[in-house]
């Protein structure tokens, strides 16, 4: 237990600076997945590990450490006091970001069911008219999109049927799910803040890549990310499609070139750290285990 506790927070560690080369180099549907999935692993892995750690504070306080001592067993700390008293501060600390990720995320949801109340249950596009540009997916059974008629507006009809497939890959491969679980798993290590940053902007791409296959123009769809920006950028407000500036050049530059390929080689060494992590927190949870077993024999 004394290295292996450890070893997830190496891999929160190295997990963001991977993220940055997987994004650029590997098709952002299978980016997105597998970094989603390791940074859920090592999310998992650190909590748990700040879990183990913590028991370095309950010195004489457990029955089977208080008797085996008592009994004059030899019995050492797996960790430093020290260690664990952070490890307490930061596992609480962790609680309360988790918590407030959780309501964040509640009151986002009642905001959408909110903005689909009026409307007909089997109905998927909802425009609202407004003057500000702006469109969404909102996930439910059944998903809906929401466009204002701003938005509509500003852009030509070939551009419409891009945003339109933009956000209907959302709703299809259900990336607000996707989001949450990075989001959620950034809360409660926030090492993986880089990582999740990563995930929000590769849905986008895999967005991207999927209007583009359906309209069958990689030219027009990145015309029509490119006058959404711009038109909500007049508009003074937060940017259709979900995208800043700097994210929205590095879009419309992927989709002037030929679509990254999918390097499973890379995609399954990502996984791996995921899995790493979580290998090592139970070879953890098993050391502790068998340091209890001894002081009750």
């Amino acid at each position: 237990m004394r290295f292996d506790v450890y070893t997830p927070l190496l891999v929160s560690l190295l997990l963001p600076s991977v993220s940055a080369v997987i994004g650029r180099r590997v098709a952002p549907a299978l980016a997105a997945r597998v970094l989603t999935s390791a940074a859920v692993l090592t999310a998992a892995a650190t909590t748990w590990s700040l879990v183990l750690l913590t028991t370095a504070l309950l010195g004489d306080a457990p029955p089977v450490i208080r008797e085996a001592r008592e009994d004059g067993r030899p019995l050492t700390d797996p960790v430093p006091e020290v260690i664990g008293v952070a490890a307490c501060l930061t596992l609480a600390v962790v609680v309360w970001r988790m918590l407030r990720a959780v309501r964040a995320e509640r009151r986002t949801r009642r905001a959408l069911r909110r903005l689909c109340e009026g409307h007909p249950g089997d109905t998927e596009l909802m425009v609202a008219d407004c003057e500000v540009p702006r469109a969404f997916a909102i996930p439910g059974r059944p998903g809906r999109i929401l466009v204002t008629s701003a938005m509509l507006s500003a852009l030509a009809p070939a551009e419409r049927r891009v945003l339109l497939a933009h956000e209907r890959a959302h709703l299809t491969h259900r990336h607000g799910r996707m989001v949450t679980a990075v989001t959620l798993a950034a809360a409660a290590n926030p090492l993986l803040g880089p990582v999740r940053a990563a995930v929000t902007f590769l849905v986008e791409r895999w967005a991207d890549e999927q209007a583009a296959t359906e309209v069958g123009d990689r030219v027009t769809t990145a015309r029509a990310l490119a006058r959404a920006a711009l038109s909500a950028g007049r508009a003074r407000a937060s940017c259709a499609l979900s995208f800043t500036d700097r994210a929205v050049t590095r879009r419309v530059a992927a989709l002037q070139t030929s679509p990254p390929p999918s390097l499973w080689p890379a995609a399954t060494g990502v996984l791996a750290l995921g899995a790493l992590a979580a290998v090592f927190a139970a070879d953890a949870t098993t050391d502790l285990v068998g340091l209890l077993f001894h002081a009750v024999m």
